[in-house]
Formats: C-alpha cells, sequence, structure tokens
C-alpha cells in the first residue's frame, strides 16, 4: 500500500503546509529503526502564526450555524472513513502498535465526530420568563482553543480534542506528540477540504517549546491536555494564570476487581488480559491492578498466567500479533527498570518479565506481558508504569479491597466482574473513579462521560457535557419597559 508519506512536514497553518524548515526533527519506526520523513520543530513563532490564523477563523466559524458546522463535522468524518486503512497503516508504523489496534483506533475517531456533529443539534441554551420580561441564557464558544495531544492513541486524542471544540463553534491550534505526528499531520489534507483555513492549525514540536508557546499566549481561550499528571500539572498552573478553563486528562493505575462469584471464569481472564495489556498497556485507562478473591484466586491466576504466555510477541504490521513494540527506546528502558523494581520489591514474577527480540525489528522494544504478584502497596502497583506489567493482588475483605482500590493518587477508572447486581452497584459507587466498568472494561459507548478523580485530571469528555466545557454562558435579561422612576429623589 501506498502511504504517501511526505519526506518532510511542515506546521500546518490557516490550511497550508509550511515550506522547508532547517529545525527539524525525524519520525523513525520504533519497531525496525527505519527513518519515515522529517518534521518541522515547531517553535514560538509557529504558534504565533497558528494563533493568529485561528483567531481571524473564528467569528466566520462561529457565525455558522448548528446545522452548518454539524455538516462540516459528518464531510469530515466521512472523509477520515475513506482514508482510515492509509492513516492506521501510518500510526502502526509510527508508535508501534499492532494494526488491529490502530484500525480500531481510527473507527472509534470517526464514531467521535459523528457523536459531536449529532449531538451538537441538542446543544440548547435556555430561558424563562421574569416578571415584566424574560431571560435567557446562551451558550458562546470560548474562543481559539490550544490542545496538546500524546502519543498513544492519536487519531482517537485528536477527535476526542477537535470534535467537541469544533462542534461548540471554537477555532483550534493542536500540537501532536512529538512521537506520534505523522497521522495527524495526514489528517491535515482532510481537514483542508473539509473545513475553513484556519479553523484548525498544528504546530508539531517538542512540549518544552511548541507546547509551553501555546499555553502562555494569551489570545487563547481554552487549554486541553492529555498526558502525564506531572505536565498537566504545568499546562493547568498556566492556565490559572492567565484564568482561562482547562481540561486535563491524566494519568492512571486503574483497579480491576473479580469477585468469587463469576459464571464464567475463562470470559472473565481473557476480558482482565485485555484490560491490562491492550495498546501494549500503554493507555491510561489500562486495568493493572487486578483484585482477584481469595476463593477463586489460585484457578484464575493459573488461567491469567497461561493465557499470558499465548499472547502473541510480533511485527506491529502482521496481522497475528498481540503484543506489539513500544513507542520509544525511552519507554522500553522505563518499562524494564520497573521490572527490576518488582524484582527488588519482593513481587513474584508469575509470566514475562523480558525485553524480545523479533525477527526485522530488533530496534524495538519488545517487552513480554508480565504478571507479578504483588502487594499494593509495592511501586508496581502504584506508579504508572505504561507498559504491558500487571499487579495481581489476592483479597478476601472487601472493605480492605475497596480500601486498597482507592489507595492510589490517580482516579482514572475501574472495572468490576461479579453476578451479583448489589455487589456491582455497591463496589461501582464507592470506588473513586470517573469510569467505572461492570463485566466488560474498556466499555466507552458513544456519549459516556470519560475523564477522572483526583490526580487523573479535571473536566469530562466523550460526551455532551463536553460542549459545555469548549462554550460560556451569557445572560440576557428583556424588560418589556422601563420600571417606573423610584430611585433618584425628586
Amino acid at each position: 500500500m501506498d502511504l504517501k508519506i511526505r519526506p518532510f512536514y511542515g506546521a500546518f497553518i490557516n490550511g497550508e503546509f509550511d515550506a522547508e524548515s532547517a529545525h527539524r526533527f525525524a519520525a523513525v519506526n520504533p519497531a525496525t529503526g527505519e527513518h519515515l520523513a522529517f518534521i518541522a520543530r515547531g517553535g514560538a513563532a509557529e504558534v504565533g502564526r497558528a494563533v493568529a490564523a485561528a483567531q481571524a477563523a473564528f467569528p466566520a466559524w462561529k457565525a455558522l450555524s448548528y446545522e452548518e458546522r454539524s455538516q462540516r463535522l459528518f464531510r469530515l468524518a466521512d472523509a477520515i472513513e475513506a482514508d482510515a486503512e492509509r492513516l492506521a497503516q501510518i500510526d502502526a508504523r509510527d508508535i508501534g502498535r499492532r494494526l488491529f489496534e490502530t484500525r480500531y483506533d481510527q473507527n472509534v475517531a470517526i464514531r467521535h465526530y459523528r457523536y459531536f456533529a449529532s449531538v451538537l443539534l441538542a446543544h440548547e441554551d435556555f430561558g424563562r420568563p421574569i416578571p415584566d420580561g424574560y431571560l435567557s441564557a446562551r451558550r458562546e464558544p470560548l474562543g481559539v482553543c490550544g490542545q496538546i495531544v500524546p502519543w498513544n492513541v492519536p487519531a482517537i486524542m485528536v477527535a476526542f480534542k477537535l470534535a467537541p471544540a469544533l462542534a461548540a463553534g471554537n477555532t483550534v491550534v493542536l500540537k501532536p506528540d512529538e512521537h506520534a505526528s505523522l497521522s495527524t499531520l495526514e489528517l491535515c489534507h482532510q481537514f483542508a477540504k473539509c473545513l475553513p483555513p484556519g479553523v484548525v492549525n498544528v504546530v508539531p514540536g517538542f512540549g518544552e517549546e511548541a507546547g509551553a508557546a501555546l499555553t502562555a499566549d494569551v489570545r487563547v481561550h481554552k487549554l486541553s491536555f492529555t498526558g502525564s499528571t506531572e505536565v498537566g500539572r504545568l499546562i493547568g498552573r498556566a492556565g490559572a494564570e492567565r484564568i482561562v478553563p482547562v481540561t486535563l486528562e491524566l494519568g492512571g493505575k486503574s483497579p480491576n476487581i473479580v469477585f468469587p462469584d463469576i459464571d464464567d471464569m475463562d470470559a472473565v481472564v481473557d476480558n482482565a488480559a485485555f484490560a491490562a495489556v491492550y495498546c501494549n498497556g500503554q493507555s491510561c485507562l489500562a486495568g493493572t491492578r487486578l483484585f482477584v478473591h481469595d476463593d477463586i484466586y489460585n484457578a484464575f491466576a493459573d488461567k491469567l498466567a497461561a493465557g499470558f504466555a499465548r499472547l502473541k510477541v510480533g511485527s506491529p504490521l502482521a496481522e497475528d500479533t498481540t503484543i506489539s513494540c513500544l513507542v520509544s527506546e525511552r519507554q522500553g528502558k522505563r518499562v524494564l527498570h520497573y521490572l527490576d523494581v518488582g524484582h527488588a520489591e519482593g513481587a513474584r514474577l508469575l509470566v514475562g518479565g523480558r525485553r524480545r527480540e523479533v525477527d526485522g525489528n530488533e530496534h524495538g522494544y519488545f517487552i513480554e506481558p508480565t504478571i507479578f504478584e504483588a502487594s499494593n502497596a509495592m511501586r508496581i502497583s502504584q506508579d504508572e508504569i505504561f507498559g504491558p506489567v500487571l499487579s495481581l493482588i489476592r483479597w478476601s475483605d472487601h472493605e480492605t479491597m475497596i480500601a486498597q482500590a482507592n489507595d492510589t493518587r490517580y482516579g482514572l477508572a475501574a472495572g468490576i466482574y461479579t453476578s451479583n447486581l448489589r455487589n456491582a452497584l455497591d463496589t461501582a459507587e464507592r470506588l473513586q473513579a470517573g469510569s467505572v466498568w461492570i463485566n466488560r472494561y474498556f466499555n466507552l459507548a458513544d456519549g459516556a462521560p470519560f475523564g477522572g478523580y483526583k490526580d487523573s485530571g479535571l473536566g469530562r469528555e466523550f460526551c455532551r457535557e463536553t460542549l459545555n466545557a469548549y462554550t460560556q454562558l451569557k445572560s440576557i435579561t428583556v424588560q418589556t419597559s422601563v420600571p417606573p422612576a423610584w430611585y433618584l429623589p425628586s
């Protein structure tokens, strides 16, 4: 398949790509080390021009009717759908994830654009009568939005940011991660076809340069970031200093809880494995702390370890691959370090625990799917590893298990497996997590609010309420006549 990857990608500003730039970095296939393209290393100058373009495009985009903006988003979704296989192939090479997953990413992204194209039409203002008049409250877009996305699922992350912002009438300057810029830059061809110039601008580069310039620009009226909690604090501080709204979707160390009353152990083992290592474990949502009840622990652990051992570690482009390579050498070494930490803490290794070589992909960091029998207090159970590493924790007392499940600085997601409705709902009610999935992990239904408690972030994405985060309320009161004079002395 001809991927049509350009030798160089500049910043996409006002509907056009910049020409050649002396400041650039290379996009490299993390599995093979193959050079894919050069990408402009954007900084303050590029961000400044992108913000100016978004600012100039804002009045006309804001003025479009809901129906017109909806049609544009539907058109964009159709264009992405027609190009989805090529974009998925590019992502598999750019970030090292298997094709099955990058194809799924495109489907989720397409659904997301269509969801907001639809729900926009029901994003109503409100009003009510007041004595001798009427009060109306209007939702208005904020203006230029600065958005920064991570490398793990670029298609989904870009859709999560762009769809609600555009639907609400804002314009955008988006910075993709330096490890995953290619598919987003290729997506700019669809932006150019479906959206007016300046409505979406993309500035690639590094966080300390392009990202810092974007968060500091006084013309940006909304910040949205997905990534690490540490960087999220910096973004939040920048928003507070300029008093602009901020949406943060940050880290996670999610508990996944198995009750002894499950009906189908094989099905639960399968779903729990998927929860832990999908996306090579490089997901803030991953269910990487698996609490299994003592009554079924041994049988469950045996089945889980055997299942992990059967997972195929292979090339991102092989159709039979389940686990592919991590996004970079840095991330690979980080995960290997945590494997050492697990051993040093006294965790018992049940399966995996090594780097694997894959023929033709010797450059890549392929980490075997790994299970440690651990306690909740261990670092491997508390730190976000971002790799295919699962902490398996035994529980017997419900109160103790709930306390341990909540004993983390994160609160993004959680899973529960049980055939007892009371167990499910009582436990879900007490878990400190923004999303709780019962009997199916990663159950991201369209329109389900997504976001975290505690250090996992602020705000909610993927739902109708997200449109509120990209708008502000203006109240207008109308009296039928001026009230009789009463204030001035006669």
